[in-house]
């Protein structure tokens, strides 16, 4: 997926906050905490590049996700990243992305 995001470059910009998300998505499955929060800063630079702000939202919701499988004491940090989520979500009226940062929060609780 790291090749994928790689060999894109420049080609197709518009996509990558999507293919960034599943990639971080991926990282916390399978335990790499450190390297999914790594692509998240970069990701949302290009949402705001861009100027797609879509993935924005996901973007925040999966920083609260891993923050907490890092450090699943810290619930605060977590639960701040899922209310922004929540927040850019209702702003940008992304209502497929909405649920997913509602569920995390709600789970959270």
């Amino acid at each position: 997926m790291r090749l994928g995001l790689q060999l894109q470059g420049d080609k197709q910009v518009l996509s990558l906050p999507f293919w960034m998300s599943l990639l971080v998505d991926t990282y916390g499955r399978t335990g790499q905490m450190e390297e999914g929060l790594s692509f998240i800063p970069e990701a949302l630079g290009l949402v705001e590049q861009t100027e797609e702000p879509y993935y924005g939202s996901e973007m925040h919701r999966l920083q609260g996700e891993l923050l907490l499988q890092r450090s699943p004491h810290e619930q605060s940090e977590g639960e701040a990243w899922f209310a922004k989520a929540l927040d850019v979500a209702r702003r940008q009226q992304a209502t497929s992305l909405e649920p997913y940062a509602g569920t995390s929060l709600a789970r959270l609780w």
